[in-house]
């Protein structure tokens, strides 16, 4: 466990975090005008400008389980799963040239809203459902499950007891304060998640005595595969690189372009320049966690294998064999790497991780429960009820979430665990996304079945694999499973769109792209911070990068 004056600085840090939420949210709702509470506790009053929207997203989307589970996966994997991180940078592209003009043009409060502007209310309807489904399972649970498995390692607490301290301070400034306290907090967390992580891999550096040291070990054991980001056919891993290139779109656009989680923040921009720039910006970011997250991992491994890091906390025997527990590979690195004094910020960094994820995804839910669903039922309802509705939801969110860790801890990866759940859950609404913004012909009717009958693929297809994983099903990787889906959905979609046309209105028929180039009209600010400069600049990063590591 860590020592009382680390523990120290984790409590305060927590304590001065949630006295931030509180004050700031407070105060933003206070100086607000009063005729439009919703707005100002949902949306910020849509005053984000690109600095907080960037490094809001990457907060949400950085949780303490990237912390845990990327150098887990680095540890057992090398860097492979850093490609999800460098990917998700060619999505946010996506979301600022293309889907961003038509939340801001359409000014939507959630994406449910968007949907039935584009298509129809049952599209709104479900995708309300699986919105809050998605954010209590993915962004909450395993943010838990993650949050619970470092703090009972470090402070030997109980680890449902730990998170739900944790959990409920986070609640209430999330509910209090609104999204501009989520998002005021996330960028300190931000700073500070950051901060840990490169410290981390500094001290991790260090003791193995640099890159070629770790090369060496890693050369000497026959794992120099661990290095490359982009493996051949039939790896063991089961994500060679076309699975990579063919999956990975498919969860990436509903993650960052369609998740109501994440794609709120873009809603609270302050227009549509702030709103390209923000996701942009975030797209730099993600970079770094291949660095900073993963790699730690890696240099975890070569350190094991070197006799510097001692495991036996860690190993169990299954079945006669010794294995290695890795989901808790990072608590210990901060045990037994990080000098005394430094570990409280570690462990702050983590909580970063786990407040800004659930911060956000509570922000998110009360938004969809509030407009989506209270409101359609209660259309009179005033603003103040509808804050109370939100409120509620996210409570009741909240300890949904608690009661599904046992079933979650059941994987033995939670990287893997979290991408397998979203394999499943992201092709239809990948699909309806964007045929409704790309392919003005996309019928209402097409997009109401294909979320109703590709959910229920997912559904099918998920249980079968795991009652039967040693059938061809069960034997598909998850980033292929998510590909065929999504080819499934696509096809579906365009079928009923044959026998049922569209019947556009005045509203709909402004809501998709005549042509893709349509979307680079708008000139944007000039100079560096033009959206066009900074995803050519951004795209040609990546591409060098993935060249490198490949």
């Amino acid at each position: 466990m860590i020592g009382s004056f680390d523990a120290t600085v984790s409590v305060l840090y927590v304590i001065a975090i949630l006295a931030i939420g509180l004050w700031t949210g407070l105060r933003h709702r206070s100086a607000s005008k009063k005729t439009n509470v919703a707005n100002e506790y949902f949306l910020a009053g849509k005053s984000l400008r690109w600095p907080m929207i960037g490094l809001a997203l990457f907060a949400t989307n950085i949780s303490c389980v990237h912390l845990v589970s990327l150098a887990q996966s680095g540890f057992d994997t090398g860097l492979l799963n850093g490609t999800f991180e460098w990917m998700a940078s060619f999505t946010l592209i996506l979301l600022a040239l293309f889907f961003v003009p038509f939340y801001i043009k359409s000014d939507v409060s959630t994406l449910p809203d968007f949907l039935e502007k584009r298509y129809n209310r049952a599209s709104r309807d479900w995708l309300a459902f699986i919105s809050i489904l998605s954010a209590i399972i993915i962004h909450i649970s395993f943010s838990l499950l993650a949050g619970g498995i470092v703090l009972q390692t470090l402070f030997g607490v109980n680890m449902y007891t730990s998170v739900i301290i944790i959990a409920i301070i986070t609640t209430i400034y999330t509910i209090v304060g609104g999204l501009k306290a989520v998002v005021v907090t996330e960028s300190i967390q931000t700073v500070v998640l950051l901060s840990g992580a490169v410290i981390m891999s500094v001290v991790a550096y260090n003791k193995m005595g640099g890159w070629d040291n770790m090369v060496h070990v890693l050369d000497q054991k026959n794992e120099l595969s661990k290095l490359s980001m982009m493996r051949p056919h039939g790896d063991s891993s089961g994500l060679p690189w076309y699975a990579v290139l063919l999956g990975y779109p498919v969860l990436g656009i509903w993650y960052w372009c369609a998740d109501q989680t994440i794609v709120q923040r873009v809603l609270g921009a302050k227009d549509e320049n702030h709103a390209r720039v923000g996701p942009l910006f975030c797209g730099f970011i993600k970079i770094l966690p291949v660095f900073i997250f993963v790699m730690p991992g890696l240099f975890a491994y070569a350190l094991y294998q070197t006799g510097h890091l001692d495991l036996s906390g860690l190993k169990t025997v299954v079945a006669g064999k010794e294995v290695v527990n890795s989901k808790g590979i990072y608590t210990l690195m901060i045990l037994q790497l990080i000098p005394k004094g430094l570990a409280g910020v570690l462990v702050a960094a983590l909580l970063s991780g786990l407040m800004s994820q659930i911060s956000g995804a509570l922000n998110s839910i009360s938004t969809i429960a509030s407009y989506d669903i209270y409101k359609r039922y209660k259309p009179g309802a005033t603003d103040e009820k509808l804050v109370t509705a939100g409120k509620i939801a996210a409570g009741l969110s909240f300890v949904l979430s608690l009661m599904l860790l046992p079933l979650l801890n059941s994987y033995e990866s939670i990287f893997n665990g979290l991408n397998d759940i979203i394999a499943h859950i992201a092709p239809p609404i990948t699909c309806v996304f964007l045929l409704g913004i790309f392919w003005g012909k996309a019928s209402a009717r097409s997009a109401q079945l294909t979320l109703y009958i590709g959910s229920a693929a997912g559904v099918l297809v998920f249980a079968y694999s795991k009652l039967l994983p040693q059938s061809v099903i069960g034997q598909v990787p998850f980033m292929m499973m998510a590909f065929y889906l999504f080819v499934f959905c696509v096809l579906l979609q365009i079928a009923v769109t044959l026998v049922s046309p569209a019947k556009h209105t005045s509203e709909s028929s402004d809501l998709y792209w005549k042509s893709p180039l349509e979307s680079l009209k708008s000139t944007g600010w000039s100079g560096f911070g033009n959206y066009k400069f900074l995803s050519v600049l951004l795209i040609s990063v990546m591409v060098v990068l993935f060249w490198v590591f490949r």
